[in-house]
């Protein structure tokens, strides 16, 4: 059966996007496949198709619960019922009965930190796994924007699971980080399918605003005029609550805020009413939309600068899905450069975090074992959050680390640290220059990712004569309407010169 067959019968789509169909044929090959594919061009079905045809069972690493979830969803929506996320969303009981059953489901859903269960390692051993998917694989690397510790040891998984065949999965991963991604799976051949990062459909607006009382009013005025559904992603969880709040009490749309924050069946709630029409704007931090399958989004309103251009990428790459032109607004204040760098710093232990827990350590012993299970104690007592205190955990017990001598140890901790901010603070002031860039803000994104701007495209950047009047209510622009062929042509244009480079 051919591929366009399978995929309409099952999904109810006439023909791939970007992408999609040279990954699923790498697949269905039997080669080890890094597909970096631009966001909203449905990365998912380059597993959900294959696992119709591979006898096996389809293990999916997918880095949040909400994505998760979602993705589940869409499964059953396409009439999948064989599918299961093992999260902390289960009961205890669901989960053994889960557990129990494992054999019964075709796509499994896993979080890396599952993985280190040695239970669930065993149940998985036991199952004979035909694609093992990494999701959002540039959280494996070290220099990636969102690298998550569990996920560097996918490479020991994977050997555990028996080296089976691999995809990897990304939208916003420079060569450093591919080639990063490829050695940490341990994967020795694999096929790299590398698709343009661009969507020409996605206009892009910096404006410069003088404090944080104007950019509120600002917020709301564009909120007011232009066409919606639409999200506002804020670093702040306060900022984002007290938006949400104000477009409803002055009866502009229907809001609520998206937040790590809230328990987590309000916040498939929210997904939900938003992704079904029954909110107009969700006032969100980067924990929403990560897999948010909503096609017809219009806007992305930026109100604090994103940490760096990855991040940015990502959160305007959920507008547009449907093709239509939209567009992605980022408000710029003075000195907005300051709360990610205050965030940054907070994702790290201080140095006086690692003195202090060396100090505890080096009161028990003198050398650190092979392994060693740091007590909980240790992390409430030091005040280290999840984050910091699962890099404590990686690297105390790295199987790599060259010293079992505290002292160097601690040094080399914090060495590690110190590199880690330096490359946090230059991925911000790279995001910061280029906010205040007067160059068009398409091809500087390009040239982030080493590639180049083929041609200029209609409704690109405030750089290049955008206007924000073309977006605003009621103005679905028979200009925009008109224009929208010519960026399908060029995103068609640049397709084609990248596969005549290869």
């Amino acid at each position: 059966m051919e591929l366009e067959s399978i995929l309409e019968k099952h999904f109810g789509y006439h023909s791939f996007k970007t992408g999609q169909k040279e990954v699923i044929s790498s697949i269905l090959a039997g080669n080890h496949t890094l597909a970096m594919l631009p966001t909203g061009t449905g990365k998912s079905l380059c597993y959900q198709l294959p696992g119709l045809i591979l006898k096996g069972k389809i293990l999916i690493i997918s880095p949040l619960l909400s994505l998760m979830q979602d993705q589940v969803e869409q499964f059953k929506r396409f009439g999948e019922k064989r599918v299961i996320a093992l999260n902390s969303f289960l009961s205890t009981e669901e989960r053994n009965h889960v557990l129990s059953s494992l054999s019964s489901y075709k796509y499994i859903f896993l979080s890396p930190e599952m993985l280190r269960i040695p239970f669930i390692m065993r149940r998985l051993q036991d199952l004979d796994i035909s694609l093992f998917v990494v999701d959002e694989a540039h959280c494996i690397s070290q220099w990636g924007y969102d690298f998550r510790p569990d996920y560097s040891k996918l490479g020991d998984i994977r050997q555990k699971l028996g080296n089976p065949l691999t995809l990897a999965l990304t939208a916003t991963a420079t060569s450093k980080v591919r080639e990063d991604i490829i050695a940490s799976l341990r994967i020795e051949e694999i096929n790299k399918i590398e698709s343009t990062i661009d969507r020409p459909n996605i206009a892009m607006y910096v404006e410069n605003v003088p404090d944080y009382h104007d950019k509120q009013d600002r917020v709301i005025e564009l909120v007011t005029n232009l066409q919606k559904p639409g999200i506002i992603y804020f670093t702040s969880k306060k900022a984002a609550e007290q938006m949400a709040s104000l477009l409803v009490d002055k009866g502009i749309c229907r809001a609520m805020p998206y937040h790590g924050g809230l328990d987590q069946n309000s916040r498939i709630l929210i997904q939900q009413q938003f992704i079904f029409g029954q909110l107009d704007v969700i006032c969100a931090t980067s924990a929403f939309g990560m897999g948010v399958n909503k096609e017809n989004i219009r806007f992305i309103i930026h109100y604090h600068m994103p940490m760096q251009m990855e991040s940015y990428l990502q959160e305007i790459g959920r507008a547009g899905r449907d093709g239509l032109p939209c567009i992605a607004v980022l408000l710029h204040s003075p000195g907005d450069e300051q709360l990610p760098i205050h965030l940054a710093e907070g994702e790290l232990p201080s140095e006086q975090q690692i003195d202090w827990l060396f100090k505890r350590i080096s009161n028990e012993q003198r050398l650190m074992d092979v392994r060693v299970q740091l007590p909980n104690s240790f992390k409430e007592l030091g005040g280290f959050s999840d984050i910091q205190w699962r890099m404590v955990e990686d690297f105390v017990n790295s199987p790599h680390r060259h010293t079992s001598q505290l002292e160097e140890l601690q040094a080399d901790f914090k060495k590690l640290i110190k590199e880690r901010l330096i490359v946090k603070k230059k991925n911000i002031f790279q995001m910061k220059k280029w906010v205040e860039s007067t160059l068009c803000r398409r091809e500087l994104i390009l040239q982030y990712f080493d590639e180049t701007l083929s041609g200029k495209i209609p409704f690109c950047c405030d750089q290049c004569g955008l206007k924000l009047n073309d977006y605003q209510t009621g103005q679905q622009t028979l200009t925009l309407k008109e224009n929208e062929q010519l960026w399908k042509d060029y995103l068609a244009k640049i397709l084609t010169n990248r596969e005549l480079s290869k």
